[in-house]
């Protein structure tokens, strides 16, 4: 039984080889690690944490504990033995099957498609902040949020159909700039304590106060763990286009690490170095930190704006990794026949899936405007921020059970330390998922904004499984119009 499990894997594997041949292999180990830093390192999160004052250190701490090394172990372990084009799909699929396989791409794919559409809202509040006190319009005003959400939209997918031949040097540049945007930020704090800054004096980075539990704090430690410090798996997706994805993801994923935890310690505690937990802008932390710790006039204005045009740079290089990504979904899905093979077709010369990303393109731009009517900017961002994360949660469920429930194909079973790492992540993520209907700013009504989030996570489940079912029945038609051909 096992070895005719291993051989039908095998056999699976090679038919999703033989499919990415035609994709041009652009990735190698310096573009996956500065990938993966620009998708893990949210700007937001270091202002979501910043909401628990003190203790954030020990809820950081806890989190890379309990699930930042539990996932980097299941992402490497998972993309050694599968190190196929789609990723978290294809490892769902050969784990559990074609319906979870589906499910799961579906949501990793509404999970991306949700967070795009938030692009405007993030770039306009960064815009308002540069500007200064005239440009605070930026950031509330509907029009001017839908109107870069349509430009945005259209640089991401001409980007998308040039390939990662291109693309990927905008992924880089979004890093360093990234990197330098969070190395003024976290100085910052010091240089005040050093010239005697009011602001500073008392500045201690490492304060391990301990937290007080609460549904709150546990919300907030739910997005840092599987908010903030998610992401390993999704370079994943695109494995068909990297060279060597076996080895090279998970070399990535350990030089990454390390760099990631510290930007996010050191990040909350210079938010909270300038601002109170209540005052924190959630939607743009960092500008706000950059504009009042480099002051009002003179050159700390323009030194404040540099900082967050680079933070601007790295917002809209993420987008496109995530809107690269979300286009393959469609393609390999439709590789084994679950979507029609018009997704699948590639340009004839960047071997890009054009169709399917006009499709992403315009499906993201549809959310990012619903996300942004009749609601406030940061209630719109929440609202969208916590639709996309139970969906992203919901593929981690799937990613942290395949080594303690999926199938093993043949190979040796996973280790207990593995099948251990696998819980933990499994029951934070869980923890997220559940307390992601609450928000942790004030809304107009929390029942409206748990029932909102609730549907929109309910109905788009029930339209994948639509969708799968239809497919089965497209699927099994043909087949069965296929055997009577034969026939007869």
């Amino acid at each position: 039984m096992s070895a005719t499990r291993s051989s039908v894997v095998m056999a699976e594997e090679s038919r999703v080889e033989r499919e990415s041949a035609s994709l041009h292999k652009e990735l190698g180990l310096r573009d996956l690690v500065l990938q993966q830093i620009v998708y893990v390192v949210g700007t937001v999160w270091v202002g979501a944490a910043a909401k628990l004052g003190a203790s954030q250190v020990v809820f950081w701490l806890a989190a890379i504990l309990l699930f930042y090394l539990p996932q980097a172990a299941v992402v490497i372990h998972l993309s050694r033995r599968m190190p196929l084009e789609g990723g978290l799909y294809q490892w769902a699929k050969l784990g559990f099957g074609d319906l979870t396989g589906f499910m799961t791409a579906w949501n990793l794919w509404m999970y991306a498609v949700v967070l795009i559409g938030a692009i405007g809202l993030l770039v306009g509040t960064n815009l308002s902040y540069v500007v200064g006190p005239r440009g605070a319009w930026m950031a509330s005003s509907k029009l001017f949020v839908v109107g870069l959400d349509v430009l945005l939209m259209a640089m991401l997918a001409l980007l998308a159909a040039r390939g990662l031949g291109v693309s990927k040097w905008l992924h880089n540049a979004g890093s360093i700039m990234l990197m330098l945007a969070f190395a003024a930020f976290i100085l910052l704090p010091f240089f005040r304590h050093g010239a005697g800054g009011a602001a500073a004096t008392a500045y201690h980075p490492f304060v391990l106060a301990m937290p007080a539990l609460s549904l709150l704090s546990l919300n907030i430690f739910g997005k840092m763990s599987m908010g903030a410090l998610s992401g390993f798996e999704y370079v994943a997706v695109l494995a068909g286009e990297t060279k060597d994805a076996a080895r090279t993801i998970a070399r990535a994923t350990l030089i990454a690490v390390p760099i990631i935890a510290a930007m996010f310690i050191l990040g909350t505690s210079a938010v909270l170095a300038f601002v109170k937990p209540a005052d924190i802008n959630l939607i743009g932390p960092i500008p706000q930190v950059l504009r009042i710790g480099f002051g009002g006039t003179g050159l700390g204005v323009a030194v404040a704006a540099i900082g967050i045009l680079l933070l601007t740079g790295r917002t809209i290089a993420n987008s496109s990794i995530v809107f690269t990504g979300n286009t393959r979904m469609p393609v390999v899905t439709g590789w084994d026949d679950l979507l029609p093979a018009w997704f699948t077709r590639l340009h004839p010369r960047y071997r890009t899936p054009v169709n399917s990303i006009v499709f992403v393109g315009v499906v993201s731009l549809a959310f990012g405007i619903a996300g942004v009517l009749g609601v406030g900017a940061q209630e719109g961002f929440q609202l969208l921020d916590n639709a996309a994360g139970i969906l992203y949660g919901l593929t981690y469920l799937v990613m942290f059970a395949i080594p303690l429930l999926g199938k093993n194909d043949g190979a040796a079973a996973p280790s207990l330390w593995l099948r251990a790492a696998s819980l933990s992540g499994f029951l934070v993520t869980l923890l997220y998922v559940v307390l992601s209907i609450f928000p942790i700013i004030d809304v107009s009504s929390w029942a409206s904004f748990a029932l909102k989030i609730g549907g929109v996570v309910v109905v788009l489940n029930a339209m994948g499984l639509a969708l799968f079912v239809n497919a089965q029945r497209r699927r099994a038609r043909r087949l069965a119009g296929k055997s009577k051909g034969r026939s007869t």
